[in-house]
């Protein structure tokens, strides 16, 4: 029939069952739904229950509309397990949505969508999502790690989340980003959020998606919002599911730990079936230690930075830590290198050792980290991230040396005069600025990047037995549990984004565990619980679910499945390989704790972070075998190129090279730690 004759009269119903576990009166609970025709603003319409029988009510809506609805809602292990299909009397473009009233004030509240919004966001601008712009969000599901929302209320100590259980098998594409618009075939991704209705918070979501107040759409970029249509034909039906649950949380922190738990064993994500063993990825990534090597400039390194996707021809910046880790892959390239009976691995690597040795420190003693030869500029602002990173990659050479029967006394004076330096530079309750200048002068102070000089400072400790070097260690854990992991608040240790980060967490975790290799009795539990606390964040930011993608998406053509993939940052909305020891962590807390979810998504990750090895036949959209990339574009963002299923043009693989082959060198910081 002809789409005028969407706003023919039918009979809307809703069945509802009640289910206990949560007690949810009439009134916490209401429903709309907008259609669409085209060409034309949407009309909304909400819908009101009214009881027919217990447990039954009928839906009705402001006007009589051409579909069926039924909602049904059965209690589960204590949880509430919303079952809503919708019938099509006429061809419909629609948009469903609900809301439910947690009783929460919404001054009290905090809020949780895993991998995206933690608390408030207040550590975020403006200019990304964040309480600064409004308290009230609504985003596309592909965003979140997991599609849940959660809304905690510490003055009660509830916790109560929505989160999506249908099959996510399908994505669509628009040929608009914001306002009203309607999908182009059929999608899986709805909505989620929560809303400040009056001074309570409720906890909204629906299907298809939508954004508001504002939708993401590059970093630091807020568009309008944005409202999804789907036509459902005239005698077609779609199932919706999600299911509600409300649990006891002692704080922000347990409030993580318990949904993501719940989030795991919901979706149970099982590891990736991949035809890639370890000894393969390392065979074919160890093409980037070949190609990359630049000998013409005054230190030698591995071209991992500013790349371009197309070309992934050699650039001339060369950085030692962060988004370059040069000197960490020339330490596996050393030792990959011995390994294979490979000896131009060899010398490069050790050609990279030795200029750097000779012509890659700063006035005052720190490591230059990063220089653009052709300009012949080097970074006047030096970072505690980078400068920590270093050290970790010399340390490591060292000690492998050092294994070896060979000693290098000028290494040695260099890693003390660096490490003396970061004495200096530490606080008096226990962190690092982030960044900071030759002479010292701070640039930024904040403290998020701390723990990423824990884990050098335990090394040196255990290689130079100086226990200056763990007494600093400690007093950076001191500042790690009050400021970052008791305050649940993890932030601003990625260098380009000011925000709430994967890295921060992930850091956190494995300093702790480095404290807790080195030490015995409760000072080693209490790392050690320190450590699982904060895993609990770092392990919210990976994907327990596969996001959908359209057809003409390369990401999708290829068949990425985004479980066991972490987001990066709420500022950088996309999925990356960022794991280097994180798994080592996680496989050590399973059995500190026998938590077998721990090592089983240690082991989902392992797997699902092998899918996008560039070999001949199977270039995943880069030029050059091996190069693995690293802006992984997977929802409603980009980084100023390509958008979802596709990367951002540049790229730095310096960092997903050294980021897969610790992942696939497990054990390492035992064998240092724990070394006789």
């Amino acid at each position: 029939m002809r789409l005028k004759r969407l706003f023919l009269g039918v009979m809307l119903l809703a069945g509802i069952a009640n289910a206990g576990a949560m007690e949810h009166s009439l009134g916490d609970v209401s429903a709309s739904i907008s259609l669409k025709v085209p060409g034309n603003d949407a009309k909304h319409y909400s819908l009101s229950l009214r009881k027919v029988q217990d447990g039954v009510y009928n839906c009705q809506p402001s006007e009589q509309l051409p579909l069926v609805i039924t909602r049904q809602v059965t209690d589960k292990n204590g949880k509430q397990r919303i079952n809503v299909v919708i019938k099509a009397l006429d061809d419909v473009y629609f948009n469903y949505g609900e809301q439910i009233k947690t009783g929460y004030n919404h001054s009290d509240c905090q809020f949780y969508m895993p991998g995206f919004w933690y608390r408030r966001n207040l550590r975020s601008p403006e200019k990304a999502p964040s309480f600064h712009t409004s308290d009230s969000w609504l985003v596309r599901e592909d965003r979140l790690s997991t599609p849940l929302t959660a809304a905690f209320n510490p003055a009660t100590g509830k916790s109560m989340s929505v989160i999506r259980i249908d099959k996510f098998d399908k994505e669509a594409l628009t040929t608009h980003k914001e306002g009203e618009v309607i999908v182009s075939g059929e999608t899986s991704i709805g909505y989620t959020g929560f809303e400040n209705v009056d001074g309570t918070t409720v906890l909204s979501y629906g299907f298809p998606y939508k954004e508001a107040p504002k939708t993401y759409i590059r970093k630091l970029t807020l568009a309008p919002a944005v409202e999804a249509f789907q036509l459902l034909r005239k005698g077609d039906s779609i199932t919706l599911r999600w299911e509600l649950s409300e649990i006891d949380a002692a704080d922000f922190s347990e409030c993580v730990q318990r949904t993501w738990e719940y989030c795991y064993d919901t979706n149970l994500p099982r590891p990736v079936n991949t035809p890639y063993t370890v000894d393969r990825m390392k065979e074919v990534i160890s093409n980037f230690f070949v190609e990359s090597y630049v000998n013409t400039t005054p230190t030698h390194y591995y071209s991992g930075v500013e790349l371009k996707t197309a070309t992934c021809d050699n650039t001339d910046v060369a950085e030692i830590g962060f988004v370059g880790r040069t000197l960490l892959n020339a330490f596996n390239a050393l030792e990959y290198g011995a390994q294979q009976n490979r000896p131009e691995l060899v010398n490069s690597a050790n050609s990279v050792f030795d200029t750097y040795l000779q012509n890659g420190f700063s006035p005052a003693g720190f490591f230059n980290e990063v220089v653009h030869y052709n300009r012949g500029f080097k970074e006047p602002k030096l970072s505690i991230r980078r400068q920590s990173e270093g050290v970790y990659a010399i340390l490591n050479y060292l000690n492998y040396e050092k294994q070896h029967k060979r000693k290098h006394p000028e290494w040695e004076k260099r890693l003390k005069v660096i490490l003396d330096s970061f004495l200096r530079l530490q606080n008096e309750d226990g962190s690092f600025p982030r960044k900071f200048k030759d002479d010292f002068s701070i640039v930024d102070g904040t403290g998020g990047s701390t723990p990423s000089a824990t884990l050098p400072l335990v090394m040196a400790y255990k290689y130079f037995k100086d226990k200056r070097y763990l007494e600093s260690a400690k007093h950076t854990v001191n500042y790690l549990e009050k400021e970052l992991i008791s305050k649940s608040d993890y932030f601003s240790s990625t260098l380009d984004a000011n925000c709430e980060d994967k890295e921060a967490s992930l850091y956190a975790a494995t300093a702790t565990y480095y404290l807790a290799l080195v030490t015995k009795g409760a000072e080693r539990a209490h790392y050690a619980e320190l450590s699982k606390k904060a895993a609990y964040f770092a392990l919210s930011w990976y994907y327990t679910w596969d996001v959908p993608f359209a057809a003409g998406q390369m990401l999708g053509d290829i068949g990425l499945q985004t479980r066991g993939w972490g987001n990066v940052s709420v500022e950088n909305n996309h999925i990356d390989v960022f794991i280097f020891e994180f798994a080592d962590v996680l496989h050590w807390l399973s059995k500190e704790y026998n938590e077998p979810r721990f090592s089983d998504f240690a082991e989902v990750i392992s797997t699902s972070m092998r899918q996008l090895l560039p070999y001949e036949g199977h270039m995943c959209g880069v030029a050059k075998v091996g190069y693995y990339p690293e802006v992984v574009q997977h929802t409603n963002w980009d980084y100023g190129r390509n958008g979802k299923g596709y990367y951002n043009d540049i790229f730095a693989p310096g960092w997903t090279v050294a980021s897969l082959w610790e992942l696939f060198s497990p054990g390492r910081a035992e064998q240092f730690l724990l070394q006789k």
